[in-house]
């Protein structure tokens, strides 16, 4: 007999790590969208904010509501450096050469934690509070549950700032039509440095939710293959498949480890991956100019 209690349990898991799938979703589309590259090295950016924070948080003990904020910029100084010295140089390359490139970022970020912070696994400092959460029967983990709810605060913010915000609308002209953006006076070089930084501070945020959770340590860019599941199943240029296929794929993932066993998790999502494409080539809200490589 199912156990409908249970169920919703993990349902509800699944659906809170969804929303921090769909942030780091959304930190890989925003770069496509503007720039198309395919950004590879989307874990690797990830983990990179987590041990940021790590440092100035537990290594300098800075307070933690200036650690966090710390982290986040120092990401983002971390993704304009990126652009400016890695991506820019490649405008007009084929995109096989950049996307070549972030497959060598990603080597090159794990090395550096590494070298710098060894290959230990280490926690972050506790942000979050720890009291139980239920719904109604169902138990949250407080730590997945306020980590779902600081994901939606910040996609909520930056769908809003992107939408109103002069910076976003040159972006998402920019992702509509470079040579229409150059001829009315936008400047897509920054717009394209604007989309790093942006991207690679909420790569930031999800690395400190996730490092939170889990813990952190130089593996934690397999996350990021989760994460392109989520962008490839929702569409590469996507936003609401961003959102919509990040829910998906934490549910399947919960629901795979709950009733199949915890090996399963990668698995399931990579068999929801092939029968999407195979149905939609380009995703669930995908485009079908999308190039491929």
């Amino acid at each position: 007999m199912m156990d409908w209690a249970y169920l919703f349990e993990i349902s509800l898991t699944g659906i809170a790590s969804g929303g921090l799938y769909a942030l780091a979703a959304l930190a890989f589309v925003m770069v496509y969208k503007a720039t198309r590259v395919v950004n590879i090295a989307i874990g690797e950016m990830l983990m990179a904010g987590a041990y940021l924070f790590f440092t100035f948080a537990a290594m300098w003990s800075l307070p933690l509501w200036l650690a966090i904020p710390a982290a986040v910029l120092a990401s983002g100084l971390l993704g304009a450096v990126i652009e400016r010295t890695m991506i820019r140089p490649l405008l007009g390359e084929p995109p096989i050469s950049a996307f070549m490139v972030t497959v060598g970022l990603g080597s090159v970020l794990v090395g550096l934690v590494e070298m710098v912070w060894s290959a230990d696994q280490r926690r972050l400092p506790d942000f979050m509070p720890s009291k139980p959460i239920m719904v109604g029967d169902a138990f949250l983990a407080p730590k997945v549950f306020w980590g779902a709810v600081i994901a939606a605060v910040f996609i909520a913010a930056v769908l809003l700032v992107f939408r109103y915000w002069r910076g976003g609308v040159a972006l998402r002209a920019t992702a509509s039509d470079q040579g229409a953006a150059y001829s009315v006076g936008i400047n897509v070089p920054r717009v394209f440095s604007l989309a790093w930084v942006v991207s690679a501070m909420l790569a930031a945020v999800s690395g400190i939710i996730v490092g939170s959770i889990g813990g952190i340590s130089s593996s934690m860019g397999v996350f990021g293959l989760s994460v392109l599941v989520v962008v490839i199943v929702g569409g590469l240029d996507s936003v609401l498949g961003a959102l919509v296929a990040g829910v998906l794929v934490g549910l399947v993932e919960a629901l795979a480890g709950a009733y199949l066993g915890g090996e399963y998790k990668l698995l399931a999502t990579f068999i929801v991956l092939v029968a999407i494409l195979m149905a939609r080539p380009y995703g669930l809200f995908g485009t079908r100019e999308i190039e491929r490589l």
